[in-house]
C-alpha cells in the first residue's frame, strides 16, 4: 500500500475516532439526566426513559466501533494495516477506503455473514 493512500486512510480514520467521541461527550453533556419534575406524567419519564436506554445502547456500539477504529490504527503503526484477520491475505483498497476500520477482506465478511445467516 502506497504511503498517501495509508496517510490518507489514517486522515479518515482518526475523524471517525474524534466524531464518535463528540457524540459521546454529547450524550454525557445532554442525555444523562432525567428531571421528573420536568416531566408532567409517567407516561412521559417513561418515555424519556426509554429514550435515553435506546441513546445509551447506540454509545455501546459507537464504543465497539471505537475499539475498531483503535485497533486499526495501532495496526498502522506496526505495519499490519489491510491485512485480513482470517486468510491473512491484503484487503483491498477500495473495501479499506469503505471501511478502513474493517478487519476481514471482502470474500472473508462475506463467509462470515454467510454463516451468520444459515446459525439463525
Amino acid at each position: 500500500m502506497k504511503k498517501s493512500e495509508l496517510k490518507r486512510l489514517r486522515q479518515i480514520l482518526e475523524e471517525k475516532r474524534r466524531s464518535v467521541i463528540r457524540r459521546a461527550q454529547e450524550t454525557m453533556a445532554q442525555d444523562m439526566t432525567l428531571d421528573a419534575n420536568e416531566l408532567p406524567d409517567e407516561m412521559d419519564l417513561a418515555s424519556s426513559e426509554y429514550m435515553q436506554s435506546f441513546t445509551f445502547r447506540l454509545r455501546g456500539r459507537d464504543r465497539v466501533f471505537l475499539r475498531k477504529i483503535d485497533k486499526a490504527l495501532k495496526k498502522m503503526d506496526t505495519g499490519e494495516f489491510g491485512v485480513c484477520e482470517e486468510c491473512e491475505e491484503p484487503i483491498g483498497v477500495k473495501r479499506l477506503e469503505a471501511r478502513p476500520e474493517t478487519e476481514l477482506c471482502i470474500k472473508c465478511k462475506e463467509d462470515q455473514e454467510r454463516q451468520e445467516r444459515d446459525f439463525v
